[in-house]
C-alpha cells in the first residue's frame, strides 16, 4: 500500500513538473507571438501599456477604452478605435494593471478598481491627457464608475458596456477563488492553468459571445492567450475575487455621479446579469440612458460597434453641453 501511494505521489510530482516546464515554454512562445502594440508609461506602482490612436487633425476629444476580465486593450480597440478615429477622436486603449503588457507591482493590492483607476489616470496625465470619456466593458464597468465618482474632473463622460456594477446573488467560479489565494494560486497557475486553458480557450470565448459566434480569428487578433501566463491569470483572478465586495460598498454612491452616462447591453448576456447590473446602473446613476440590444450577448462592442460608437457620440455631445452650462 505504501509503495502504491509513493508511486502515485511520484506520478503526480512528475506530471506537475512536466506542466511547469510546458508552462514556462509556452509563456515565452506567447510573449513572442503577441508583442506589445503600443507604448509604456511608468507610474508609481506599475508600468502601464497603452495604444494611442490619433486622428489626422486636432482631436475633438479623447476616448479612454478599458477592457474587462480575461482580456487586454485590443478587445476594445479593434472594434471601436477605427470608427472613433474617423470621427475625429483621439482613442487610448489601455491594458489594466497585470493584464496584457501592463505590469502589476502591487500584487493583490492592485486588484481594487479604485487603485487601478488611480494608476490609469496617472498614466494618462503623463502623456498629457487631462480629461476623457471613459468606456468600460464588463468588469471594467465598476472601474469606469469609480473614475466618474472619484475623478470627475478627469472622467467627463461615461459609457458602460454590459457592466459589472452591483451586488449579485451567489459568488464567483471556484477556479477564480482558488487561483487568487497566496499559496495554492501560484502552484496552480504555474502548472495546470496553461494546458487546461489552451484546451478550453475556444469554448470559453464562445460563451462570452453567445448567442453570436465569436469574430473570426478573435483569439489571435486580440492575443487572448496572454491571460494564461501565470502572473496575468493570478491578476485576473484577484480582480474577480474582490469585485463583489467592492461593488457592494460602491453601489450606494452611484447617485453622486454627475457626468453624462450611457449604458449599452445585450438582452442575451450569459456572463453578467443584465437585469441587475445594466438596469441597476441606469436606475441609480442620475440621467443615465439605457439601450438594450435584442439578441446580443456579453460583447455589444463587437456585435454592434456602430451602436456603441453612436452612444459614445451622444455622451460626447451631452458632455459638451454639460461643460457649457457650467
Amino acid at each position: 500500500m505504501r509503495k502504491m501511494l509513493a508511486f502515485i505521489l511520484l506520478l503526480v510530482a512528475a506530471a506537475l513538473a512536466a506542466a511547469l516546464v510546458f508552462t514556462q515554454w509556452e509563456v515565452r512562445r506567447i510573449e513572442a507571438r503577441y508583442p506589445a502594440r503600443g507604448q509604456f508609461v511608468d507610474v508609481d506602482g506599475g508600468r502601464i501599456h497603452l495604444v494611442d490612436t490619433r486622428p489626422d487633425g486636432e482631436p475633438i476629444g479623447t476616448i479612454l477604452l478599458i477592457h474587462g476580465a480575461s482580456g487586454n486593450e485590443a478587445d476594445m480597440r479593434l472594434p471601436l478605435a477605427p470608427g472613433l478615429q474617423q470621427l475625429g477622436f483621439r482613442v487610448i486603449s489601455v491594458d489594466r494593471p497585470g493584464h496584457g503588457r501592463s505590469a502589476r507591482l502591487g500584487g493583490s493590492t492592485d486588484a481594487s478598481p479604485a487603485r487601478q483607476a488611480v494608476l490609469i489616470r496617472a498614466a494618462m496625465e503623463k502623456i498629457g491627457v487631462q480629461d476623457v470619456i471613459v468606456v468600460g466593458h464588463s468588469l471594467a464597468g465598476v472601474m469606469a464608475i469609480n473614475l466618474a465618482l472619484d475623478h470627475s474632473r478627469f472622467a467627463r463622460g461615461l459609457v458602460l458596456l454590459a457592466p459589472v456594477s452591483h451586488p449579485w446573488p451567489g459568488g464567483i467560479a471556484l477556479y477564480y477563488s482558488l487561483t487568487a489565494t497566496p499559496v495554492i494560486g501560484p502552484l496552480v497557475t504555474n502548472t495546470v492553468i496553461m494546458p487546461l486553458g489552451l484546451y478550453s480557450l475556444d469554448t470559453a470565448i464562445g460563451g462570452v459571445f453567445a448567442p453570436q459566434p465569436a469574430p473570426d480569428d478573435y483569439s489571435e487578433r486580440v492575443g487572448i492567450p496572454l491571460v494564461l501566463r501565470p502572473a496575468s491569470f493570478r491578476a485576473n483572478s484577484q480582480d474577480v475575487d474582490v469585485i463583489k465586495e467592492f461593488v457592494t460598498r460602491e453601489a450606494p454612491r452611484y447617485g453622486n455621479i454627475s457626468v453624462p452616462t450611457a449604458v449599452v447591453t445585450g438582452d442575451q448576456d450569459a456572463i453578467v446579469y443584465t437585469h441587475i447590473h445594466s438596469y441597476g446602473s441606469a436606475r441609480d446613476i442620475p440621467g443615465a440612458t439605457l439601450q438594450v440590444l435584442p439578441g446580443v450577448g456579453h460583447s455589444p462592442h463587437w456585435a454592434q460597434p456602430r451602436t456603441v460608437i453612436d452612444a459614445i457620440m451622444e455622451v460626447a455631445a451631452r458632455t459638451r453641453a454639460h461643460a457649457a452650462v457650467k
